[in-house]
Formats: C-alpha cells, structure tokens, sequence
C-alpha cells in the first residue's frame, strides 16, 4: 500500500463523522436534497447523492430530521428539517468537535 491509498482511508474516515456535523449543520434551515449538496459543496464539502440520500434516511429514521414533500413545483421534491432532538444532537456535537480540534490543533503545533 503506498502513501496516497493510505491517506485516502484516513481521509475517509475523517470524513465519516463530519459530514453529519455538517448535514445537521445545514439542516436547521428546511432544504431539499440536491439543495444540500450543492450547498455543502459551495463551502468545500463535497458529498455525493448515493452517499447524502440514505444518511438522510438514517438520520430520520433515528429522530434527527423530519422530511415533507413539496409537491408545489414543477418537479416534486422532498424536503428535509432538523428536529428539536436533531438541534440537540447537534449542538452536543459542535462542543465535541470544538474541544476536539483545539486538542489537536495544540497537539499538531507541538
């Protein structure tokens, strides 16, 4: 394995936990699908439909998010909102991910 491939991995799995942040993050405001995508993607956080459209599923599934249809449009779209526990969780997260990048940003500078 050289030194890309392993780079790659551990990129992924930082990657992983991350995008949720960022899901819930954007999510407080309601949205569709491609919307979040291409939102994510304005602020430097590539995500891909295949990857993006069953974390929703499972976000909901897990009480984070709620999703209506809107069926107004000329194309019907499903739309996607943090709810009360998906704020919540997100708040808890961003004081995790806070503390942890500060612990190391002084580990990395040392």
């Amino acid at each position: 394995m050289n030194k890309d491939e392993i780079v790659s991995g551990f990129l992924l799995e930082l990657r992983r936990g991350m995008v949720i942040l960022c899901v819930l993050a954007k999510l407080q405001e309601s949205t569709y699908g491609y919307n979040l995508i291409a939102e994510l993607a304005d602020t430097g956080i590539a995500i891909e439909a295949n990857t993006l459209y069953p974390l929703l599923r499972r976000l909901e599934s897990q009480g984070l998010l709620i999703s209506t249809w809107n069926t107004e449009g000329a194309k019907p779209r499903k739309y996607y909102h943090a709810t009360s526990l998906g704020v919540e969780v997100l708040s808890a997260l961003k004081a995790h991910w806070q503390t942890m990048t500060a612990n190391m940003n002084n580990l990395l500078e040392d």
